[in-house]
């Protein structure tokens, strides 16, 4: 039997097509056609005016961090319960992360938490330059309710839409909110580029800004000529003509995922100690992952020996995202935390979601999900 993974690339004719042609053309620079038209296309799915393509949606964070003006010596709020890139990308501009919790019904950033530290560090003279929200597993953060607290306080929002493309949050599009947003292309998301990223805005100074940082600061002359220091930072033409047939099934791929999201919660009904990553009321997921809890007083066993049992199967699943601030990286970081995002962490499974993923693979792992639960047996 071969291995399923956790979310594998889902590659289709419309990629090979794509990138077979902007290989006839010999358009494999740096920039070219396929990378306007990516970036055009994307800007249209997220309801933005401007879309940067860039090498990883690090860079995007990196980028969208330093036009916000962080600099040196700042403090930048990050979501604790997501991948390192924020955290990371804030660090690089010498800026220190201050992590905030999740909300339990949602598992986003929580305004009740980000207010609580926001108005600390008012009282205090301290104010961070901007609040990253993730959109944590596919879902939206609860903008309407962060939106007000950051106006409020006169700090910029950056959304960490990676997770997100195609989800939305009251009709509006994931990657809509903030001064900037960013998107993924890695392996693993929901239309890849193989590696690869987005810088959102709806600003044309702010877009000329960020594509002239990214293509290392050159100025517009026949030779090269540098007054600030840029970064190496633009996606190929080639793999955005990749991404472009990508895009031509999104749809496809996120009634997919949501189809495999559904299957698993009907095979899982009513087994005990489970329960799954909530979908608020707010908006419509894409789905990217879908992830459990396991209690281990109720199910018979715990996150860990289900993982590995799912990986005796040869089936891979992965613990949610271990919180930043327990990172050693991270350990002297100021943080905002009730515990929500290590129990998580502690409960929590993300299982095979891609697209890819045939009904028969499907029932090989809710077969194997079931073994490993003893209490439904």
């Amino acid at each position: 039997m071969s291995r399923i993974y956790l979310s594998a690339p889902d590659v289709g004719s419309a990629e090979r097509e794509m990138v077979d042609r902007a290989i006839a053309s010999n358009w494999i620079a740096p920039v070219g056609p396929d990378l306007d038209a990516f970036e055009a296309d994307v800007a249209s799915i997220t309801g933005r005016t401007h879309a940067v393509g860039v090498s990883s949606g690090t860079a995007a964070l990196h980028l969208a961090l330093q036009e916000v003006g962080v600099e040196r010596g700042d403090t930048v709020v990050v979501s604790t319960l997501t991948f390192a890139a924020p955290a990371n990308a804030a660090t690089y501009l010498g800026a220190t992360p201050i992590f905030v919790d999740s909300d339990r019904s949602t598992w986003q950033l929580s305004p009740d938490l980000l207010e609580e530290e926001l108005s600390a560090r008012a009282a205090g003279g301290q104010m961070p330059k901007a609040v990253v929200a993730v959109d944590v597993y596919g879902q939206c953060a609860d903008y309407d309710r962060l939106i007000p607290v950051l106006q409020r306080f006169g700090v910029a929002l950056v959304e960490d839409a990676a997770e997100a493309l195609g989800a939305t949050y009251r009709g509006s599009p994931a990657g809509s909110f903030g001064s900037f947003a960013a998107l993924s292309f890695n392996g693993n998301k929901i239309v890849t580029t193989s590696g690869g990223g987005m810088v959102l805005c709806s600003d044309e100074e702010a877009a000329r800004r960020v594509r002239y940082l990214a293509t290392q600061a050159r100025e517009p002359l026949p030779h090269y000529e540098h007054r600030e220091v840029g970064y190496n930072y633009r996606l190929s033409n080639l793999l955005a003509a990749f991404g472009r047939g990508q895009l031509i099934t999104l749809p496809e791929r996120i009634a997919r995922r949501r189809t495999i999201n559904k299957r698993y919660r009907e095979a899982l009904k009513g087994a005990p100690g489970i329960s799954f990553m909530p979908v608020a009321a707010y908006g419509e997921p894409n789905f990217w992952l879908t992830c459990i809890t396991v209690d281990p007083n109720e199910a018979g066993t715990d996150r860990e020996r289900l993982r590995l049992h799912l990986e005796s199967a040869d089936i891979e699943s992965r613990p949610t995202w271990k919180p930043m601030h327990l990172q050693p990286v991270f350990a002297d970081a100021p943080r905002r935390v009730d515990g929500t995002s290590e129990h998580l962490f502690e409960h929590g499974l993300c299982l095979p979601s891609g697209s890819g993923i045939d009904d028969g693979q499907l029932d090989r792992v809710i077969d194997a999900l079931l073994e490993g639960l003893p209490a439904t047996s």
